[in-house]
């Protein structure tokens, strides 16, 4: 493992650049979450990206760029895989209970595993088909996860009726916008700018269409 301080000037630059002021307790939670999944990485493969220096700006700093359009009391991370979004964000707001779905049990086994080396109080891991899992959020994450279509297609049914679901997508993603199905709408397309990535990125923020109130 990468001796830590350079992690933490290029984590802490990256921050910096997002306007996240976070307290050193969660900075140093977010390098301990690299160093597992790095260590974890040699084993069970849970990440094409091999370098620390690498995670912290593809896993740590591309998650924490949608920060400031996260809503609400609850988020559900779906296809998380080991922890994107969702890890970061549960870091950076202890107040937030955020609920990681995979349906891969070396993804979940590593999951378990860092919510308690973590002490992620907040953080629940649950191995399950999108389609399965009960309960609605105020938010909801994916990342890479699928198309628009699929992903609302498999789990629209989740999103709380004033939630917001932020898909983060690569290019903008126009083949996609229209194959949005019904009871949802695209509010919005945003561009983010990830510190040290040089690739686009944006998230397209979803919500329900909501019914006209009937007079009378």
């Amino acid at each position: 493992m990468a001796d830590r301080d350079p992690l933490r000037q290029r984590l802490c630059a990256g921050l910096a650049a997002l306007h996240l002021e976070l307290p050193d307790a969660a900075i140093a939670t977010l390098l301990a979450y690299v160093e597992l999944l790095h260590r974890w990485n040699a084993t069970y493969n849970l990440s094409a990206v091999r370098d620390p220096a690498e995670m912290v700006t593809r896993h740590l700093l591309d998650s924490l760029a949608i920060a400031a359009q996260v809503r609400g009391a609850s988020l559900a991370d779906l296809g998380t895989g080991p922890g994107l979004p969702g890890v970061p964000l549960a870091i950076i707001a202890p107040e937030r209970q955020v609920t990681l779905v995979d349906s891969k049990g070396k993804k979940t086994r590593f999951l378990r595993a860092a919510v308690r080396e973590l002490g992620l109080k907040n953080v629940r891991v649950l191995e399950s088909r999108v389609e399965a899992v009960e309960g609605t959020f105020d938010c909801i994450t994916a990342r890479a996860f699928a198309s628009l279509a699929d992903m609302l297609g498999w789990g629209g049914h989740l999103l709380g009726a004033n939630g917001v679901w932020l898909a983060l997508k690569g290019r903008f993603p126009q083949d996609e916008l229209a194959g949005v199905p019904d009871g949802f709408h695209v509010d919005a397309v945003v561009p983010l700018v990830v510190p040290g990535l040089d690739a686009e990125r944006h998230v397209v923020v979803i919500k329900r269409v909501v019914a006209p109130q009937a007079n009378g």
